[in-house]
């Protein structure tokens, strides 16, 4: 079945409310979309939402790329071949790996769609529901309280939080928050590399009573092997996230001792589904743990990671909240979510109803 179209183009979608984490504040986000037309009426659409400050990608490049005389060349050729053209986006798109996920997804959608089955059934499902940590930014212990309290309401059983500005003040945020849960949901941390060596230890050991599930990306990058002398049993609850970019950096991480016990994988840092899945190979036969996070994403992307994530026996945890945050979005369905957990509705390719909703 041959590709009729290939189109772009972005949206400023904005959020319920505006969120900080170190450093940054945000109060809307650009997503790329695009749309792969097959001759018999089939459309798959892919987005993307790259993290500038982390893959050097903005939205603008992502989009003139998608618009570019390459991807008008895919017209005329075979859905069929979806895996090598994919291949040949990232060897004409190196290191932007935004270009690489619209294209990657949009072709996966429409594939599957073709074939009549959801992606992740091409891969092999291996996971059928998990729960997905819900975010809380940089604020005031009260306001984290009171903002735990509302996701509890809403069922949600993991809280990941945002830290990395007063070392003092998350530990603070983390034993008043644990306090409040009485393990009626688990916590887990994200960091934004915002701590010293000395300041991750102090924050480990005033914290280790309360069972805290995993630790995101406490170093700045380039400082990861001073990791390595913390604790293995401490170093298991750590997670690359912008350390691990791709494949090679998974290579470089996966060897012994390993700074991290878990990998983060994000579509928009890797560049789709299929390099996702190169990385989450890596980490199973190095005993690596995954843990599938996202930016300020679409329905679109958010559901093509969780068909990845479900894919992979190693997939252990996910932070798949990222279109929670949007006021709007192009397409709704693709996952369900039910009492804090995720599944996928078992419609072909992604499962997607395309149609613009606002909420």
């Amino acid at each position: 079945m041959k590709i009729k179209a290939v189109r772009a183009y972005l949206r400023n979608l904005a959020l319920r409310k505006p969120y900080s984490i170190a450093g940054y504040t945000f109060s809307e986000v650009e997503n790329v979309f695009l749309e792969v037309e097959l001759a018999n009426g089939i459309v798959g659409i892919g987005a993307a939402s790259p993290a500038e400050e982390v893959v050097g990608e903005t939205c603008g490049q992502t989009l003139q790329n998608c618009n570019s005389d390459f991807f008008q060349h895919l017209v005329g050729r075979d859905i069929r071949h979806f895996r090598p053209l994919i291949d040949e986006v990232k060897s004409h798109f190196p290191q932007l790996p935004g270009t690489q996920a619209a294209l990657d997804i949009a072709l996966h959608d429409a594939f599957g769609q073709f074939l009549g089955l959801p992606v992740v059934e091409f891969y092999g499902q291996k996971i059928k529901a998990l729960p997905t940590s819900v975010t809380i930014g940089l604020m005031s212990a009260e306001d984290t309280l009171k903002e735990a309290a509302e996701y509890l309401r809403l069922g949600f059983k993991a809280i990941k939080v945002k830290t990395g500005e007063d070392v003092e003040q998350d530990i603070e945020r983390m034993l008043k928050l644990s306090e409040t849960l009485k393990n009626k949901a688990t916590i887990r941390v994200d960091a934004n590399q915002g701590y010293s060596l000395n300041e991750l230890k102090q924050f480990l050991k005033a914290t280790q009573e309360i069972d805290i599930e995993l630790v995101e990306q406490p170093l700045p990058v380039g400082e990861d092997r001073e990791l390595l002398s913390l604790k293995k049993e401490e170093r298991q609850l750590l997670t690359a996230d912008e350390s691990l970019k791709d494949a090679p950096y998974a290579l470089q991480l996966a060897q012994q001792p390993q700074p991290f016990g878990i990998f983060n994988i994000k579509l928009m840092k890797c560049g789709g589904i299929m390099s996702a899945l190169e990385i989450a190979n890596i980490a199973r036969h190095a005993n690596i743990a995954l843990f599938w996070g996202c930016n300020d994403e679409s329905i679109v992307s958010i559901t093509a990671a969780l068909h990845a994530a479900f894919a992979c026996p190693n997939t252990r945890y996910l932070d798949l909240d990222g279109s929670f945050d949007l006021a709007e979005d192009v397409v709704s369905g693709g996952f369900v979510l039910e009492n804090g957990y995720l599944r996928l509705n078992g419609k072909p390719g992604l499962g997607l109803d395309r149609e613009q909703v606002c909420y």
